[in-house]
């Protein structure tokens, strides 16, 4: 079952106070030290860096490559590639999540193994990709999450699908308050 995120019960957030700091005209503090970053390093001559994942991350092991491309994506606000997302998922997991009890209960797929253009070219093997990561993950005892960042391919737009294994639900997320049935080939490989 797929539900928006209008359809599942919840308390909603309070509006933010005075106290807490907003972005909003001046740049955040992780944009600036990343920008100082990138300003002392050579990836925006050219250079590239391979960022290798290991399979704790994907439940397989593999590497991205990052360029300046990449990072332009970031300070330009341009529709995010795959290398930037799963970057990104590598790092919040090696910087909040290893060696915790975080690595049982949340896990990710990475985007570059479930899309639209295998949904729809080879079903059989994206069902059986998942059921692969799912299984990966260990016993399967401890109720866990999935997380699937997922581009539509119309557009560049990104949401993410997490799913209850324990509840067997699936959470789809769209910042943009889109609805799941956009993306009808998602759907029937989540309900397959």
């Amino acid at each position: 079952m797929v539900a928006s995120q209008k359809e599942v019960p919840g308390r909603k957030l309070k509006k933010a106070g005075n106290d807490i700091p907003t972005t909003s005209g001046t740049k955040s503090q992780i944009m600036m030290r990343l920008e100082k970053m990138v300003e002392e390093s050579d990836i925006m001559h050219g250079a590239i860096r391979s960022v290798d994942i290991d399979e704790g991350v994907f439940g397989i092991a593999h590497f991205e490559i990052i360029a300046k491309e990449d990072i332009q994506q970031l300070f330009e606000h341009e529709e995010l590639g795959i290398a930037v997302i799963h970057t990104y998922i590598w790092y919040m997991y090696d910087t909040l999540m290893r060696g915790t009890e975080l690595c049982n209960r949340f896990n990710f797929i990475a985007a570059s193994r479930i899309n639209t253009t295998f949904i729809t070219k080879n079903p059989t093997s994206v069902k059986n990709e998942l059921v692969d990561r799912f299984m990966a993950a260990g016993d399967n005892t401890t109720p866990s999450l999935y997380f699937l960042p997922f581009n539509s391919g119309n557009g560049g737009h990104w949401v993410l699908v997490a799913m209850d294994l324990s509840r067997l639900m699936v959470y789809y997320l769209d910042s943009l308050s889109g609805d799941w049935s956009k993306y009808p080939s998602m759907k029937k490989t989540v309900d397959a």
